[in-house]
């Protein structure tokens, strides 16, 4: 192996190390540290990258790891008795999910799922462990990333006794859409699966957003015409 070749390879590893590291820095999880410190966590984390549809954690594995999301969404979902799939959350980017218990983080009985192309930061117990000693305010920024996800969790539990089917996917709709109001790119079965109903129902919903003009329906692409009247369908209770 000729030493042209082997500082070839030095510079490609050094590119994808700070590419990690990177995608590190700019993770909440991580805002503030100092370039050392990132370099220490990125030796021990595995980024990976996940395609729309990948199951990457299902339920009995062993060992315990934590998930950081940096691009995509993540869902996680039960099955029901009868084969139905559950959307417990949906996981934004920043968000810290998986098997931890030292943290309060479980898994138990649940999937996780790539709802669109993903790249996921993925660490060890003692990596966790290593870095809450050496970085403690990383603790306070977990206790937050979890204590918001616990709020989303109980919004969704709010909207699903107290809301009706239109109401659930009118809300679903304008989450994902956010403030600037992006597409929302998932298959009726994904905004099914999202607020516990049928895809026939799901279907049946949206055209009829459709047909009010409330919504634009595509393949795998559905756009907010009318915001505000989606709003007015969002507050529907049961």
């Amino acid at each position: 192996m000729t030493q042209a070749t082997i500082s070839s390879e030095h510079n490609a590893r050094s590119t994808v190390d700070a590419a990690k590291v990177a995608y590190l820095s700019a993770t909440d999880l991580f805002q503030d540290m100092d370039e050392r410190s990132l370099e220490q966590i990125e030796r021990g984390a595995v980024m990976t990258s996940c395609h729309r549809g990948t199951v990457f954690y299902t339920p009995g594995e062993t060992g315990e790891v934590l998930f950081i999301l940096k691009a995509g969404r993540v869902n996680l979902y039960r099955m029901t008795a009868e084969g139905k799939k559950l959307v417990t959350t949906t996981v934004e980017p920043g968000t810290v999910f998986g098997e931890m218990s030292m943290i309060g983080q479980g898994m138990v009985d649940s999937f996780a799922e790539a709802a669109e192309d993903c790249t996921l930061c993925v660490m060890s117990r003692v990596d966790v462990e290593r870095l809450i000693k050496e970085q403690p305010s990383v603790s306070l920024r977990l206790l937050e990333l979890l204590a918001n996800r616990l709020d989303a969790a109980e919004e969704r539990l709010a909207d699903v006794a107290y809301k009706s089917v239109p109401a659930r996917i009118a809300t679903t709709l304008l989450r994902l859409a956010g403030d600037d109001n992006a597409p929302v790119r998932l298959s009726h079965q994904d905004i099914a699966d999202m607020v516990g109903t049928y895809r026939e129902t799901a279907t049946r919903i949206l055209n009829e957003l459709r047909t009010d003009g409330l919504i634009e329906l595509n393949r795998m692409r559905i756009e907010i015409v009318r915001p505000d009247g989606l709003e007015r369908v969002a507050d529907e209770l049961v």
